[in-house]
């Protein structure tokens, strides 16, 4: 049962995700977006971790519908979610480059997967049935999201184009 209410779920969310991508223009990343969420080596641990033992999508979460992973507690599931961030240039975590130094280099995130960024915060949202705009999302949870200077600006200016 599990993995039919997560697959309602990621479905739900991609069909949210694909309206906003198109609305912005980019139809075919509205179609391509989370593919990877079907692969096994994401679905089995995602659908474990957020319907498992009586769970929902919104367990875990903070009251803006964020999630620290890593935090989980659960091995197979923050390793799916390292996985997910990898696989989709949409995750500003894809654009992340820890160096031998333990710094960061942070790299421009391109205009297309900065609007299927924001298509997914949308998308998420709307899942979610979040009653936060995707302004209000990213106010509250901007001190986590690590974004090279310009990359923010550009956000920024398309959150505040977009409210």
């Amino acid at each position: 049962m599990k993995y039919l209410r997560y697959l309602n779920y990621v479905l739900k969310h991609k069909w949210y995700v694909f309206l906003e991508c198109c609305k912005a223009g980019h139809f075919w990343l509205g179609i391509i977006h989370d593919w990877s969420k079907f692969r096994p080596s994401e679905f089995f641990p995602y659908a474990e971790h957020f319907y498992g033992k009586g769970r929902t999508i919104k367990s875990g979460r903070d009251k803006t519908g964020y999630y620290k992973a890593g935090d989980s507690g659960e091995e197979s599931f923050d390793f799916a979610w390292l996985l997910h961030q990898k696989r989709n240039r949409h995750h500003w975590q894809w654009w992340i480059l820890p160096m031998d130094d333990r710094t960061t280099k942070l790299f421009d995130i391109g205009y297309r997967y900065l609007d299927e960024l924001v298509c997914d915060w949308k998308g998420a949202g709307r899942a979610q049935k979040s009653k936060l705009t995707v302004l209000e999302y990213y106010r509250a949870n901007r001190e986590k999201i690590q974004l090279s200077n310009g990359t923010r600006n550009k956000l920024e200016i398309l959150l505040h184009y977009l409210d």
